[in-house]
């Protein structure tokens, strides 16, 4: 976790103070329906209860410490509480194993940072939708390969974004989903030692499901599925941010970052207004990016558990969430004040000489009977004419001067294919679609 991109909330889920707090409330739950079984005495139960009400500060120096004898996490923290609670306390972790406690705790974190990142999503999908609305007919060029292409709109980039990350929180809702369940059914997985229905009953207090089969630890494909969700979000912040750099080049300057007062784009050059942020997103999803290998290696684990995956998630879980609410939060300021030039979009989509047409005027020669390969041969000899005078002669001008042309087409035959409004007719029709629940 790096602090420069990193905001509290998120934070907050992954702080030892926290996975303490909720390792101590699956003991208690346990505790409780251990007690409702006649396994353990109900004042054990209350007793945790009564010294959790109390507000104990979890004191992190001191469980750091005894786990630096046992060398065991768990027990180091049960032996805390234990010195904390007195006698009482030796009713809990009662037929469980280390596993039930870790893995149900993740699913907790990873449940409370999905919800974050959920609400980080909305957020971005209100601002997608209001500058998609804004710039909804708005022409600019559309390009394939980097070279323009036809005319679009730029509310349809934008809503193009909206789709997909709609698709995407449908994606982390159904990975949330997948990843939020519970595990205490002790060594191997058996339940020799735990009634189910203790499992049933912590599984109801956090807020998780029970999960089928636990063989000792939550099957690690669920964290696979998950980490690679994050995956496909952050390319999806990357692919924005890359139509961004692009659109913010100087020989294009379609759009660019907000450009703050005071804030400086180079040390050296006093004129520099650089995309940095939405380059800082593409290095970011990168790194989102990066989790989804080892959560993918971490399923196949020895048996019915091994530890081969435990030091991997306790980088990957709190870096890849705390990083993706991040971007998630800097993308949607990003659009929110992104700058946006109509008039530097008409000027691009001008630029050559009318070359953005030409689909038009090769289907008009074939439906006036033309063959399709002497209709492309007839553009394309035109076209490359305007390509190399770099737009500066007029591809409508050239096919009204060519007698093959003209010999299917009349002048204002050819005059009405260049028009741009007939490339725009659908663009109700594809927001009706996108924005049709919004």
């Amino acid at each position: 976790m790096v602090p420069r991109y990193s905001r509290p909330d998120m934070t907050a889920i992954w702080a030892p103070e926290e996975r303490f707090k909720i390792w101590f409330e699956i003991e208690a739950h346990a505790t409780d329906a251990l007690a409702e079984l006649g396994v353990v005495p109900k004042e054990a139960a209350a007793a945790l209860w009564a010294w959790w009400a109390t507000n104990p500060k979890i004191d992190v120096a001191a469980i750091d410490a005894i786990e630096a004898v046992t060398k065991h996490d768990v027990i180091a923290f049960l032996t805390w509480v234990a010195e904390n609670v007195g006698d009482e306390a030796r009713f809990m972790h009662q037929g469980m194993t280390s596993s039930d406690v870790l893995d149900t705790c993740l699913a907790v974190q990873l449940a409370r940072a999905s919800d974050i990142l959920l609400a980080d999503i909305d957020a971005l999908l209100v601002v997608l939708k209001r500058r998609a609305e804004e710039h909804k007919l708005t022409p600019t060029i559309g390009r394939s390969h980097g070279i323009h292409a036809e005319p679009v709109t730029f509310g349809l980039k934008l809503a193009e974004a909206y789709a997909e990350f709609a698709r995407n929180r449908e994606r982390l809702v159904a990975a949330r989903k997948d990843i939020a369940t519970c595990a205490i059914s002790g060594a191997v997985g058996t339940f020799a030692n735990i009634d189910p229905r203790v499992e049933a009953h912590v599984a109801e207090k956090l807020g998780l499901a029970v999960e089928p089969v636990s063989t000792q630890v939550i099957p690690r494909d669920r964290h696979a599925m998950f980490f690679a969700t994050l995956g496909v979000i952050a390319s999806s912040i990357e692919r924005l941010a890359v139509e961004i750099r692009h659109l913010q080049r100087t020989e294009v300057l379609e759009a660019e970052e907000y450009f703050s007062p005071g804030q400086k784009g180079s040390s050296a050059m006093p004129h520099k207004r650089n995309p940095v942020l939405t380059e800082n997103l593409t290095g970011l999803a990168r790194m989102i990016r990066s989790a989804a290998i080892p959560a993918m290696e971490n399923v196949a684990l020895w048996h019915e558990r091994d530890i081969s995956h435990s030091s991997v998630e306790r980088y990957i879980a709190p870096d890849a969430t705390i990083t993706l609410d991040f971007a998630l939060a800097r993308l949607t300021g990003v659009i929110d004040k992104l700058l946006i030039y109509p008039a530097r979009m008409e000027k691009n989509l001008n630029k050559m000489g009318g070359l953005v047409h030409s689909q038009r005027v090769l289907l008009a020669l074939t439906q006036a009977g033309v063959s399709r390969e002497d209709s492309y041969r007839l553009v394309q000899r035109n076209a490359m004419k305007v390509w190399e005078s770099d737009g500066e002669l007029s591809l409508l001008e050239l096919l009204k001067a060519d007698p093959e042309v003209t010999a299917a087409l009349s002048p204002a035959e050819i005059e009405e294919k260049f028009d741009l409004d007939y490339h725009l007719k659908h663009v109700d029709t594809i927001f009706a679609r996108v924005f049709a629940d919004a």
